[in-house]
């Protein structure tokens, strides 16, 4: 899980796009093979690289990463794992790319989001992990996050975990205000209006202009505003998806209904404690931050599924990450039976007593899972709304093959509609604008 809010987030992000270079992503694009590994394998050659050992380096920023990595090593004793912590998110990014340019010093295997594994697959930089028969695996994960694994023809990882998104509320300030949990966005924007008019110091949401929680929302209202067909991107940030999302949301931000605090800050956690903040969309990785930073919300908050606009469920991803394996592995079978085991062996246990939040079918549907009751949130079992809501993600999303870009400018184009509570559909347009001016600069052909 990994969500970057606010000025500093955008700079450190900058330095990725600036390494990420998206000429380097289409001329991979034009080559016709997909990227992926010079070499070809075999299932059997995993078998066959643990048997034999060696040592492999592995770039995470993951909690659970020493307890896998000490668990895989003691049931594969010649096998050494060197452990690195790169930094979070873009940090990572940023030296990881580098080593790319560089052509060694690099890991073998690296964690990569989502979102941002198109940036580093097209280019050829990761190994295609379907010549070792991963392809096999599809039915073992949600479609969502096996989509997101997928980058051109390639397989470039197995998901480690799935963000479906959800509600999460504080109970005691909706019953404060006499409000049942909203079904629909509608009831959401009337709840909004009620809150602040009976305490204008609190407000039902906080949204200071977020690229994740953008396209996730986007994401859960049907949209796709974003295909890729090789170096041929499309980019439509009103399409009939992206309209119904800022239908509700402009609504928020026009009437200054939402508070503009940023996210993943110390004022941001203490409003969740004491009641600023009613209710939040989230992934479903997000119990754990609650629990760890939110202490004085123990008891108050509970998870719902998410508000719709017809009252059918329906959720989007926000949030996730794989493992790929570096072309410039010296040991491309060794690292990626070391993936297998993490995703889809044993290694998958240790990330969920972390708090991870799984993307493999058994385990979301695991009765010791799915019926854990959860202190925090009042004893509910939190985990029946979440697997629900991860076999209720809206299909067909894609993220840009300059997704890390695209994030780096949002603050500059739909941000500025945050800042002024205006309309975002303007925000969105400058947005889409300077995204496929970008695109058409480095060469893809964009709209």
């Amino acid at each position: 899980m990994l969500i970057i809010s606010g000025r500093r987030a955008r700079r450190r992000i900058a330095l990725v796009a600036a390494a990420l270079t998206a000429a380097s992503v289409l001329a991979a694009c034009g080559s016709g093979d997909g990227g992926g590994s010079g070499s070809e394998g075999s299932a059997a050659d995993l078998d066959a690289a643990l048997e034999k050992g060696g040592t492999i380096t592995y770039w995470t920023w993951t909690p659970s990463a020493e307890a896998q990595v000490a668990a895989f090593e003691k049931q594969y004793p010649k096998v050494k794992v060197k452990l690195v912590n790169a930094g979070t998110g873009n940090d990572h990014y940023t030296k990881l790319q580098n080593a790319i340019k560089a052509g060694s010093g690099g890991p073998d295997v690296a964690q990569v989001e989502y979102k941002a594994l198109p940036q580093f697959a097209l280019p050829g930089d990761l190994v295609d992990l379907s010549q070792y028969g991963f392809d096999e695996f599809e039915s073992d994960y949600t479609p969502s996050t096996w989509a997101s694994v997928h980058a051109g023809d390639g397989l470039y990882g197995l998901p480690q975990d799935s963000g479906p998104m959800a509600l999460f509320y504080n109970q005691q300030v909706f019953d404060e205000h006499k409000l049942g949990v909203p079904k629909t966005w509608d009831e959401y924007v009337a709840a909004a209006r009620t809150i602040k008019k009976e305490n204008p110091s609190q407000c039902i949401t906080n949204d200071s202009g977020d690229s994740g929680f953008t396209t996730s929302m986007i994401w859960q209202a049907g949209g796709t505003p974003f295909q890729a067909d090789g170096e041929k991107v499309t980019i439509d940030l009103q399409d009939d998806g992206t309209k119904k999302w800022t239908g509700v949301w402009d609504q928020l931000v026009e009437n200054q209904l939402v508070c503009t605090i940023p996210g993943w800050t110390e004022e941001w956690f203490k409003a969740l404690g004491d009641g600023t903040i009613a209710s939040i969309a989230l992934g479903a990785w997000a119990p754990g931050v609650f629990e760890q930073s939110v202490p004085d919300g123990a008891g108050k908050w509970r998870v719902a599924p998410m508000p719709t606009y017809d009252g059918q469920p329906a959720t989007a991803e926000n949030g996730g990450s794989t493992q790929s394996v570096l072309e410039q592995s010296k040991n491309p079978a060794l690292a990626a039976a070391f993936v297998r085991w993490l995703n889809h062996d044993e290694g998958i246990k240790p990330f969920l007593e972390s708090g991870g939040f799984p993307a493999t079918v058994a385990d979301l549907q695991d009765p010791a899972f799915v019926d854990k009751k959860v202190d925090y949130f009042g004893g509910q079992q939190v985990n029946q709304v979440l697997t629900d809501a991860a076999t209720q993600v809206v299909e067909g999303w894609q993220y840009l093959p300059y997704q890390l870009y695209a994030d780096t400018i949002y603050g500059d184009t739909v941000g500025k509609s945050y800042q002024t509570h205006s309309d975002l559909n303007g925000g969105l347009v400058s947005w889409q604008d300077a995204l496929v001016k970008y695109g058409n600069d480095q060469g893809f052909s964009v709209n």
